[in-house]
């Protein structure tokens, strides 16, 4: 059974983490982990700072050969990174237990990621490699990946969660009842938790409800 699992890191733990070093304010979200022969290709989005700024703050870091800017939105970037293959930490687990992102954000707080595996046995595989190699992770969740209300609505038990409250306490409204803040607040999680909680459990229930009908 798919299994999904939640869990944190400190900023500096992932590649990307330098960026914090002398970008203190900004937030990097993962677009998407595509898997390859020879590499892992991350994309991912960052918010806060100017697009010069931010590829010079990636190019010391351990673990990373290559970035590049891809395109941008208003205030906000969209860069790919290439990894060094010998560099030992998260991504490294992640590839050498099958285990699939489905999320990742960054602040100078430090990292939350939620993961997908097709078994819980992969999810104790990554946890034993990341004890083995000294990789800091603190594992806050673990649940199975159900059907939600009919065939196909895919959606966690942390993602059911936070739209049913989000909905409950206006945030859905116009004008709205409740910010991001109040709800996330309610949830004791971030506000770059909660958005993208809500983003993939829209995403999913669109899938469902829409594109596969």
């Amino acid at each position: 059974m798919a299994t999904v699992m939640e869990f944190t890191s400190p900023a500096d733990e992932f590649p990307l983490g330098s960026v914090f070093e002398n970008l203190p304010e900004v937030t990097v979200e993962l677009e998407r982990l595509i898997p390859h022969e020879t590499l892992i290709i991350p994309f991912f989005w960052v918010r806060g700072a100017e697009a010069e700024d931010i590829e010079a703050s990636f190019e010391a870091h351990a673990g990373v050969t290559d970035i590049r800017l891809i395109d941008s939105v208003e205030n906000e970037y969209l860069m790919r990174a290439e990894w060094d293959r010998e560099y030992v930490g998260i991504l490294s687990a992640l590839e050498e237990t099958h285990i699939a992102v489905l999320s990742g954000i960054g602040t100078n707080d430090g990292w939350h990621f939620e993961v997908r595996s097709e078994t819980r046995e992969e999810i104790g595989e990554f946890r034993t490699y990341c004890q083995e190699h000294d990789i800091s992770i603190d594992i806050t969740a673990v649940h199975a990946l159900l059907p939600v209300q009919g065939e196909g609505y895919e959606l966690t038990d942390t993602q059911r969660e936070a739209l049913v409250l989000a909905y409950e306490r206006g945030y859905f409204d116009s004008p709205r009842e409740a910010s991001l803040e109040d709800v996330a607040e309610e949830l004791g999680i971030t506000q770059q938790s909660l958005s993208s909680r809500l983003r993939r459990g829209h995403r999913r229930l669109i899938t469902a409800t829409l594109i596969s009908q």
